[in-house]
């Protein structure tokens, strides 16, 4: 990996500040004629990386969900944005002509410009409209949820992406008073959470909050269609770089890089059963931020960064 810190400058962006920037793009190890994708392009500040190290007949496909993104779009002949979620990965590449591609990149993090949008509804900071949704085209919103999700489907959500302590207790209070409040807002929304907060209720909050976001443009679902579409577009000696932001992510990304499953499996000595080995891991533990980037974006401290490469 390239050692020279000048090679790889990090954009300046008040949308979006990239995470572990050099990083990723070493990881990608960016081939001036490849053709590469950013599945989460958000302020754009992997892309101008990416851009910057393609040579002329380079090609980048950039894709967003989120229609803010289009403005941050680059004037250059080589990019090609796409409006819709990741998961369609395949179809758009196969749309557009695209057969195989050099590199993947994702970044799963919300962008500082969707925190800060308070009419988004994504920060614990600002009252707004109980939204949540990356794609405002899709019907599903927070308050749906809370509305409508039975309190054990709540418990789990709560429980399994929030990793909120006391999850059964917080889908219980939901389900009984949730007629008795208008549920449209945060302020309303943080209102009836008061009598069940425990701890810090800021991390509270962002824990219960992330849960929702997760649910509402199903995350979780989106991330394995993408990485099982990676595995048929990149091309052999071609790699996947994929920033994770939460545990039950960054589990399902090593496990897949590891054994082409979303699965745990158990090493079994007495197994004749051979797998087909379809990815080498390139960072043995993921990659996490060093104590500058921390200082200058702590929303960095918990994105973790892994890369494979297709056999």
């Amino acid at each position: 990996m390239n050692d020279n810190n000048d090679t790889y400058h990090v954009p300046d962006s008040e949308y979006h500040v990239p995470v572990l920037f050099r990083e990723t793009l070493e990881g990608l190890q960016v081939r001036p004629d490849g053709v590469y994708v950013d599945c989460t392009f958000g302020g754009g500040g992997h892309s101008r990386g990416i851009l910057q190290q393609l040579g002329p007949d380079g090609r980048l496909v950039v894709f967003d969900q989120d229609a803010d993104a289009a403005a941050n779009v680059p004037e250059d002949e080589r990019i090609l944005f796409v409006p819709h979620n990741f998961r369609h990965l395949q179809r758009f590449l196969r749309l557009h002509k695209y057969t195989q591609v050099t590199g993947v990149l994702a970044d799963l993090g919300v962008s500082s410009h969707q925190f800060d949008e308070a009419e988004r509804g994504f920060s614990i900071r600002f009252d707004g409209p109980l939204d949540m949704r990356m794609d405002r085209r899709q019907p599903l919103t927070a308050a749906d949820i809370i509305k409508t999700y039975s309190q054990q489907q709540l418990h789990k959500l709560f429980e399994q992406y929030g990793e909120v302590t006391n999850a059964k207790t917080l889908a219980a209070h939901l389900v009984q008073f949730r007629q008795q409040a208008s549920l449209t807002t945060i302020d309303s929304f943080r209102a009836l959470l008061q009598p069940v907060i425990k701890g810090n209720p800021n991390k509270y909050l962002a824990q219960v909050f992330q849960a929702l976001r997760m649910e509402v443009n199903d995350e979780m679902g989106a991330l394995k269609d993408m990485l099982q579409q990676a595995a048929e577009v990149l091309q052999p000696g071609g790699r996947l770089a994929v920033i994770t932001f939460h545990s039950i992510e960054d589990r399902m990304v090593k496990n897949f890089f590891k054994q082409g499953t979303f699965e745990e499996v158990p090493d079994n000595p007495f197994s004749t059963q051979q797998r087909e080995e379809v990815w080498k891991v390139v960072t043995k533990k993921p990659v996490t931020a060093g104590e500058e980037e921390l200082k200058r974006n702590p929303r960095s401290r918990s994105a973790k960064l892994r890369v494979a490469e297709k056999l």
